[in-house]
């Protein structure tokens, strides 16, 4: 069945039906497609555009529809355009005559803009509670590490000494920003289309604030041509999944390179590994690789769909169907790299010897060594030049400035004394850090303390 065909008078060419057909991919939001015709039918009969007899039975015959595809007794066709047809048809062939009064007061434009918003209005809130569960995780680590010391790094370099619970609330925070985001999309793109008709609204007397409102809308949208070819909601919503894949690929690119054999602070779960078919040592971090792969193919969907519609006029275009495809893609690649994230972050063992070992002898204490200086008296600058003098010692020697003996810091200046070490310990070096934001204990407890109400409240 189609939609549109009393105009003509020759049948569709099949390669025309399949590069013209959606029902491949828009299948995916036949329940949306089934409640958005429930409550357009619920308000036609309140405005007596049907009567109540003939809404029951359609409401009847779109549940039985329903029912139908979830159990599996009722299977989605190709010979059917799109999802909208299926459903159409499928209600005319069980109710009859009152089955063509479904598309009464709307078009397959507002149609599908409001299944494509009930759909990826859904998504949003899956996504969402995703990213909640990897932060829950992530807050986990964060509470059981906070005196695990590590080298925190600028240029790939070990920089200053921090913990592991500083470093992970790190990519807290860009998860919550990103949480920010997806409420902001929502609460944007939460105005009903229904009743926008093709592009200049109907005739018939609907209720759009009613409709509206049986759909958990803020309120119908006010320009009925932008209502039916906006897809600025999709396009938020792929920027967004982008930034959401590109702290991943972050994070994925460090425990990739913390699990190599040079690193070895972290050794990934078996269960989320893989191993080499010629080398029987390798155990790879395939699950880290692939999300830092796949980051690509969710910038792919928002690059394409920004492309798609940079010369589309107003309103409705066929150029518009191209949405689907890329953002159901995209929603499944980010929902599924989070699942498998979390579950590989939550598997995750630490080597908290060889991080606090690595600090050590990276000189990410070398700043607070000429921090003891100054606090000596001596000028920053000539500080600075003193450490430097002592670091280039200990990297001949093969030693740290733990290990460096107290001579040999006095050869080089006579204001060092026995609490230079302690001065330069790893805990000494985090605990002093204690504005906020900062990775001393006490920071970072008032951080836990608001990470916990946060995900309490959220």
């Amino acid at each position: 069945m189609k939609l549109w065909g009393g105009r003509f008078t020759k049948e569709t060419n099949q390669l025309v039906h399949n590069f013209n057909a959606s029902i491949s991919y828009d299948q995916k939001f036949y329940k949306q497609d089934i409640l958005g015709s429930i409550a357009h039918v619920t308000m036609l009969e309140k405005q007596e555009i049907l009567t109540t007899q003939e809404k029951e039975t359609i409401i009847d015959g779109l549940k039985g529809i329903l029912t139908d595809l979830e159990n599996g007794t009722l299977e989605i066709t190709g010979e059917h355009e799109d999802i909208h047809s299926f459903v159409e048809a499928n209600l005319i062939d069980r109710i009859g005559e009152p089955g063509k009064k479904l598309h009464t007061g709307r078009s397959r434009n507002d149609q599908v803009a409001l299944d494509m918003k009930l759909y990826t209005r859904d998504e949003v809130i899956a996504i969402n509670d995703l990213l909640k569960e990897l932060m829950v995780v992530i807050h986990r680590i964060m509470t059981e590490n906070t005196d695990t010391y590590m080298p925190g790094f600028t240029h790939l370099q070990k920089a200053q000494p921090v913990t592991l619970a500083h470093h992970f609330g790190a990519y807290f925070e860009m998860f919550r920003r990103d949480r920010s985001r997806l409420r902001d999309i929502y609460d944007r793109m939460n105005y009903c289309p229904l009743g926008s008709g093709a592009l200049a609204g109907t005739t018939y007397p609907l209720d759009r604030e009613y409709s509206a409102s049986l759909l958990k809308f803020d309120g119908p949208t006010f320009n009925s041509m932008d209502s039916v070819s906006d897809r600025d909601y999709l396009i938020e919503l792929l920027s967004a999944l982008s930034t959401i894949m590109m702290h991943m690929s972050r994070f994925c690119e460090e425990i990739i390179l913390w699990n190599s054999n040079e690193y070895r602070f972290v050794e990934i779960d078996d269960s989320y590994s893989t191993g080499s078919s010629i080398m029987p040592q390798k155990k790879n971090p395939d699950i880290a690789e692939l999300v830092r792969g796949k980051t690509g193919r969710v910038y792919g969907a928002l690059v394409s769909l920004l492309t798609t519609m940079k010369g589309i006029p107003l309103a409705y275009n066929k150029d518009m169907q191209e949405d689907k495809e890329l953002t159901f893609d995209a929603i499944d690649t980010v929902k599924g790299c989070l699942a498998l994230f979390t579950g590989m972050l939550d598997t995750m063992k630490f080597n908290k010897p060889v991080m606090e070992a690595s600090a050590k002898n990276g000189f990410t204490n070398a700043t607070d060594a000429a921090d003891y200086l100054v606090n000596h008296g001596v000028p920053f600058r000539d500080a600075h030049g003193i450490i430097g003098q002592l670091v280039l010692l200990c990297i001949d020697k093969g030693i740290s400035l733990d290990e460096l003996p107290l001579d040999e810091y006095q050869k080089v200046s006579p204001v060092f004394a026995d609490d230079i070490y302690e001065a330069i310990s790893m805990k000494t070096c985090v605990e002093k850090r204690n504005t906020i934001g900062a990775p001393g204990e006490k920071a970072m407890a008032q951080i836990i303390t608001a990470n916990a109400r946060y995900l309490q409240e959220s």
